[in-house]
């Protein structure tokens, strides 16, 4: 059986007497992909900072790559797993060197100081921006980049580091057709990947579910209404549920898409 990589139990998580998460289970096995699908407020963004040992339970337990997240090491546990998300991008000096934005992520920083970095970490950053289609990009600084540009260096920091999970929340947010399709795309690849991390993807559009991907969650309001295989997740009972209006889903080759059921 493939080995698991995250398990949480009876999670909830609140903050400023309001549930964020509500008793969520939920176990990834190394030989899946998951999507994590839900309107916005639903919890799916709390859900990857659990995932990632950026945030502590309130009540339950979770478990990341084997370990209980409350007795772990975090800053070796976090070096183990890769995020990319608007909220890490916020941090980042606008000044920031592409290339420098990545190999800094090997060390757990946003910005290069007056540290000297060896040859192997050169050329693995620059390895991982060329397989995102950024090689061309190295010596550009992050806030002269646009919206796309952004969000494939965003993955090729998050990988860094070797991570044995990667989490990517709304990858394809605010970017235009030709940018989604060129991110989805290359998420794709990695799910395919053997030496790839174990992928785990936060998205409020069905649209934008990768090829490949295996598994899917719905949430809602902080709680899980389905969960488990793609085809029996992503379903119209369960889409209509989550988002509060009926929808016909639709898969189309290795995509899927969904719009409002017509009235009659």
């Amino acid at each position: 059986m493939a080995a698991e990589v995250l398990r949480l139990a009876g999670v909830s998580v609140s903050r400023d007497q309001s549930m964020l998460l509500r008793d969520v289970d939920w176990i990834v096995r190394d030989d899946q992909s998951w999507v994590i699908l839900g309107p916005n407020g639903a919890g799916k963004t709390t859900l990857l900072q659990v995932a990632a040992g950026l945030l502590m339970p309130t009540e339950g337990s979770a478990e990341v790559l084997g370990e209980p997240v409350k007795d772990a090491d975090l800053a070796d546990l976090r070096s183990r797993v890769g995020i990319s998300s608007a909220a890490v991008a916020e941090q980042v000096p606008r000044t920031e060197k592409v290339i420098d934005l990545v190999m800094t992520a090997g060390y757990g920083i946003l910005s290069r100081g007056r540290e000297e970095y060896d040859s192997f970490d050169v050329s693995r950053a620059v390895e991982l921006l060329d397989a995102v289609g950024c090689a061309h990009l190295i010596r550009r600084r992050f806030g002269t980049l646009s919206e796309g540009e952004r969000k494939r260096v965003q993955i090729a920091r998050s990988l860094m580091s070797d991570p044995e999970l990667l989490l990517l929340d709304e990858p394809a947010a605010g970017l235009d057709l030709g940018g989604r399709e060129d991110v989805l795309n290359r998420i794709a690849a990695l799910v395919h990947f053997p030496t790839a991390p174990v992928l785990a993807l936060v998205t409020h559009h069905i649209e934008e579910v990768p090829a490949g991907f295996s598994h899917a969650m719905l949430m809602r309001r902080g709680m899980v209404l389905a969960s488990g295989p793609v085809d029996t997740v992503l379903t119209n009972r369960n889409l209509s549920r989550c988002f509060g209006m009926p929808l016909t889903v639709e898969r189309r080759g290795a995509r899927w898409t969904a719009h409002a059921a017509p009235v009659r």
